[in-house]
């Protein structure tokens, strides 16, 4: 026996988050699911083997006990259900009456003992940070983690902690994103890991624009994610991650400042001429005081130009341009710098004024003549 009712919204809520990490097919039938457990508050998980997500729900619990609900069923139902309370009403049999309003569901559930428990993860090494600052971080470098798995350890996010604070590394063999930020104090001492950038992604939505705290628990072979009312859990990556920090050329003579915003609109430009099947680099020439930008494709040619500060000297060099626009996108800086050298080195992204709390590199892209 299980009862409880419940705020149709937060339900809802709850029901959402749990469910990204819902198997969506498993030869586990409960995985596909969702574990409620009743005790003083309504606990719901969601789990598919790598990650898992656990977040409590304010609820008046009449009677506990848990059970597991096909995620995509229950979350259909309590959606279409009335604004109002819901109550849930399950029997030793595990079939579950639902009802809202003048609304009415019976639907059959699944035994609590077929749902694989998620991990259990040690505190030897915890850090917290601002929710908001975390899901910044996350957002200005996750959309350099790789996606090949031949490399496995960099489809995720390095983390480093030491007595300076905490920077995140992606890399996928194009471009590199480097994310600083100090920090208050870190329980352990220095200590890094690799997060899935699966899992960074649902850490991301999790994480709200608030000062609250969001606490990052490294075990042995797991990572906890602790934000409000709601844990998400994930595998660490193994593996050699790569030493970013002898990977990066700062010794690079061109050094030219420009406006974020009018850059990638003049990139945006000269890329209306490339398209999926009709590639092309933006061809980059960077002069006195201003980047003449161009891109040719059987689709047609377009130039632009855009003002910067400082001498380019006549560097003519070809980079990918979703590569180049997605980098300047997530500088959090109004104006950059971008260090150059040659046609085949890459380029660097800084900051203009203050901290240097980011690093973008770009590869640049060989061109060929009459590109």
């Amino acid at each position: 026996m299980m009862k409880f009712s419940c705020e149709k919204a937060l339900l809802m809520n709850a029901i959402n988050v749990a469910s990204r990490t819902a198997a969506q097919k498993s030869s586990i039938p409960a995985l596909e699911g969702l574990l409620l457990r009743a005790d003083e508050t309504l606990t719901i998980s969601g789990y598919n083997m790598q990650t898992g997500i656990r977040t409590k729900v304010s609820a008046d619990v009449v009677q506990g006990g848990e059970l597991v609900l096909n995620a995509r069923l229950f979350g259909d139902i309590v959606r279409k259900m009335p604004d109002d309370m819901v109550t849930f009403t399950a029997d030793d049999k595990q079939m579950v009456h639902l009802s809202c309003g003048d609304s009415d569901f019976d639907i059959l559930g699944l035994s609590a003992a077929d749902y694989p428990e998620l991990p259990e993860v040690e505190d030897d090494h915890a850090v917290s940070l601002q929710q908001r600052t975390l899901r910044d971080m996350i957002e200005q470098t996750s959309f350099a983690v790789s996606t090949n798995e031949s490399r496995p350890v960099h489809t995720g996010a390095l983390f480093e902690v030491t007595d300076q604070g905490l920077t995140m590394v992606s890399v996928d063999g194009f471009r590199l994103a480097i994310r600083k930020e100090p920090l208050d104090k870190a329980d352990g001492g220095a200590f890094s890991f690799v997060t899935p950038g699966s899992a960074l992604n649902e850490v991301q939505k999790i994480c709200e624009d608030t000062d609250d705290p969001a606490k990052i628990t490294l075990g042995k072979r797991h990572i906890l994610f602790e934000v409000g009312d709601t844990q998400l859990i994930c595998r660490r990556l193994e593996g050699e991650f790569l030493d970013y920090k002898n990977a990066i050329p700062r010794k690079n003579p061109i050094k030219i400042t420009v406006d974020t915003k009018e850059l990638i609109n003049s990139i945006d430009r000269v890329s209306v001429v490339i398209s999926d099947k009709l590639k092309s680099p933006v061809r980059c020439i960077f002069d006195h005081d201003k980047v003449l930008l161009s891109a040719k494709t059987a689709n047609g040619e377009a130039k632009d130009i855009c003002r910067i500060a400082g001498e380019g000297n006549g560097l003519e060099i070809g980079f990918n341009n979703r590569y180049l626009m997605e980098a300047l996108r997530y500088a959090p800086a109004d104006t950059v710098t971008i260090e150059l050298n040659t046609s085949v080195s890459p380029a660097i992204i800084v900051p203009t004024e203050g901290v240097e709390n980011f690093l973008y590199m770009v590869l640049p892209v060989r061109l060929k003549a009459g590109e």
